[in-house]
């Protein structure tokens, strides 16, 4: 008997086998890791938003108490609320005259292709001059 050269029909078969699952596997990791970069990218981009509002308020709008909303680029819904902030057990008085404090907090929500809703919020205390 003659013993023939090359691979058997079997050999290829378990080799295409195993090549499919070590290729199903790779792609499962790399879509992981694409989806994981698209909400990184999602969440910067709303922190960006948050530190922005939250730098012009008192600035490009006045610091007063109230509440405004927004929507940017069509995707990143945004709201700003500003109220007076009382220091726990603190007398209103131990500031300077005609110095109060502002609290101001965003929150930033967006939803990406029918995923959960995502929210990031942001919060700061900013000095207000208080008329006599």
């Amino acid at each position: 008997m003659r013993k023939e050269k090359g691979f058997s029909l079997l050999e290829i078969l378990v080799a295409f086998a195993i090549l499919a699952l070590a290729l199903g596997i790779l792609l499962r990791i790399f879509s992981g890791g694409v989806r994981t970069a698209i909400v990184a990218d999602g969440y910067t981009t709303a922190v960006q938003i948050a530190e922005s509002l939250l730098a012009g308020t008192g600035v490009e709008t006045p610091l007063q108490a109230g509440q405004s909303t927004g929507m940017e680029n069509d995707t990143y819904a945004w709201q700003v609320t500003v109220s007076p902030f009382q220091i726990a057990d603190v007398p209103a008085d131990t500031l300077a005259p005609g110095i109060g404090l502002m609290q101001v907090e965003v929150s930033v929500s967006w939803s990406e292709g029918g995923a959960e809703p995502r929210l990031v919020e942001l919060t700061t205390l900013k000095l207000v001059n208080i008329p006599s």
